[in-house]
Formats: structure tokens, C-alpha cells, sequence
């Protein structure tokens, strides 16, 4: 199993994909942002990446995206590495994203393949070969076909390794067989740090040999998935079985709606109950009212008894 924690590696242990806090369609809620970072930062993350899946990225404004990076940097003030999603249909705007982050003191951009119209995979070679050589951070790849409608598939991951700039895989696929391959790209480029996106896999990434984990149910319950890398570092199987179930009891607040919104709105949801920041999604999603945000509260004051039983 590859060694966890290398110092050679920028990237490890639990990522949030921060939410975006909104007061309204355009305008940040910077008291709710403020409140989240604090939270998860007193959790024991370690980097946070906004403008992803979960931070609605592709659905806020040029403007509000700028503002969001530069207020998360400056409230992260340096305490842990700043990722920032710069995916776009539009090559122009993620390069001047990336030159905003750089700006704004971000640690690194990630970059999933252009959505709407998809690309060949020679084309998906060459766009990241341009952007890498154009961007003033260091990239990482974030694979999230279920969305972007194209894999990095493996042999231009492979051929990507030659390119210094890049430092990793961020990989939302699902699919552990494609994570054990990326892992085995260590071999060409040892440097890289491999995260996992789907929350649940978190302790079987780590197994494969993952660096740990961009869990959107840490937005919420930061300290239950640090500890869960914590434990599984250690070596404390005990530990890590009693709170996998509990991520796993956390993947209840999901199991309301019937699109890949929900976790979105879920996870905001999750965050209005504990009183960190509004539940407003980006438009045209909606919040979850009535029953759903119901059955979402029950899940998380659950967890919240137990977490601080555990304490």
C-alpha cells in the first residue's frame, strides 16, 4: 500500500467541496462563508476547494466566482491550501479564473473536462496541455463524467503525468478499479495526490492507496470524516469501522429527491439545520422544504447526538 501523508505530496487527508453560501441569486453571504470556513477549518480539514460540483460553480456569475475566491482566501488567511475550480465551457474564462485564484493566494486549480459540448480524447489532451502551460497555479484533474459527459480516461492521465504543473487527480467517478489505476500513475510521478470524491469510498480509496478524501458530507460533519482518516492512518481498524457507519448514516440525507441536485441541496440543507449558513441553492435549483428537509434534519441530529456523545 502507498505510504499515506508523504511530505511530497500537496494534497492529502479530508477536503470539503465547500458549498457557496447565497443571500440571493448574486450576492454572497459573507457572514454564512465566514461561518463555514471557521467550521470546517475547526474541524480539522485539511485544504478546502470551492467552486465544484458542490459549490454550484457552473451556475453562479463570473463576478460572484471572483469575489468568492478572493473572500475565501483572505478568511482562510493561509491556514490551509485553497483549491479553486475553474471548469468552463469556455477556455478564456477558466484561464482568467486561474489568474484570479493565483491572485487571490489559492493553492492550486482544478480542472474537469469542458462540459456541454464533448470532447475527443485527443482534444481533452491538448485543451489540458495548453491550460497547464497558461496557468500561474498548479493543476489538478478532477474526473466527473456523470456531469462533464467525458472521463480522463487512463492513457491521457497517463500521458498528462509528463506534465510538472499537474499535481493529481481529483476523481469523482465511482469507479475504485479506474481510482487503482490513477493510483498506480505513482510509479511515473510520485509527487501526485490522489482524493476521492464520493464520500462513502472514502476508507476503500485509502486502501487502494488514496491520500484521502473531497467529501461534501464534510461540509457539515467535518470532524467525523478527519477523524476517519485520522483513525485509518493510525492504524485503529476499530475506530474506522464504528465511523464509517457513521458516514454511511450520513449518506441518509441524500435519499431525498431523484437528481444529482439533491446532494447539493442536501448538503446546504444540512448546514441551514445547524445554523451555519442559508439553504439558498443557485438558481434554478431549489431548496428542500416540507418532508425532505424534515427527513434531512432528523439524519443530521442524529449524527449531531452522536458526535457529541463521542466527545
Amino acid at each position: 500500500m502507498t505510504e499515506l501523508n508523504s511530505p511530497a505530496r500537496r494534497f492529502c487527508g479530508v477536503v470539503p467541496p465547500l458549498v457557496t453560501p447565497l443571500r440571493d441569486r448574486d450576492t454572497l453571504d459573507e457572514p454564512g462563508l465566514t461561518r463555514l470556513l471557521e467550521h470546517v477549518l475547526g474541524g480539522g480539514v485539511r485544504g478546502v476547494f470551492i467552486l465544484g460540483t458542490t459549490g454550484e460553480g457552473p451556475h453562479l456569475s463570473y463576478r460572484l466566482r471572483r469575489e468568492l475566491i478572493t473572500q475565501t482566501c483572505e478568511i482562510v488567511d493561509g491556514r490551509a491550501p485553497v483549491l479553486v475550480g475553474v471548469t468552463d465551457s469556455a477556455f478564456a474564462e477558466s484561464a482568467a479564473l486561474a489568474e484570479v485564484a493565483a491572485d487571490a493566494g489559492a493553492a492550486a486549480v482544478v480542472l474537469a473536462p469542458p462540459y456541454y459540448v464533448p470532447t475527443s480524447q485527443a482534444e481533452l489532451l491538448g485543451y489540458v496541455r495548453r491550460f497547464a502551460a497558461e496557468s500561474p497555479l498548479p493543476v489538478m484533474l478532477y474526473n466527473m463524467p456523470s456531469l462533464t459527459k467525458v472521463w480522463y480516461e487512463f492513457e491521457t492521465v497517463r500521458e498528462l503525468t509528463a506534465i510538472e504543473s499537474i499535481v493529481g487527480v481529483k476523481d469523482s467517478g465511482g469507479d475504485l478499479d479506474y481510482f487503482q489505476r490513477l493510483v498506480s500513475l505513482r510509479a511515473l510521478r510520485p509527487d501526485w495526490s490522489i482524493l476521492i470524491g464520493p464520500e462513502h469510498l472514502l476508507v476503500e480509496s485509502m486502501q487502494l492507496g488514496g491520500d484521502g478524501g473531497v467529501a461534501g458530507g464534510a461540509n457539515a460533519f467535518p470532524r467525523l470524516f478527519v477523524a476517519c482518516y485520522q483513525a485509518y492512518v493510525e492504524g485503529d481498524a476499530a475506530r474506522v469501522a464504528r465511523l464509517q457507519q457513521r458516514i454511511v448514516d450520513l449518506q441518509g440525507i441524500y435519499a431525498v429527491g431523484d437528481d444529482a441536485s439533491r446532494f447539493i441541496k442536501a448538503t446546504k440543507c444540512a448546514l441551514s439545520v445547524l445554523g451555519i449558513c442559508d439553504d439558498l441553492p443557485a438558481e434554478p435549483l431549489e431548496r428542500f422544504v416540507g418532508r425532505h428537509r424534515d427527513h434531512i434534519a432528523a439524519v443530521v441530529r442524529k449524527l449531531e447526538t452522536a458526535e457529541t456523545a463521542a466527545t
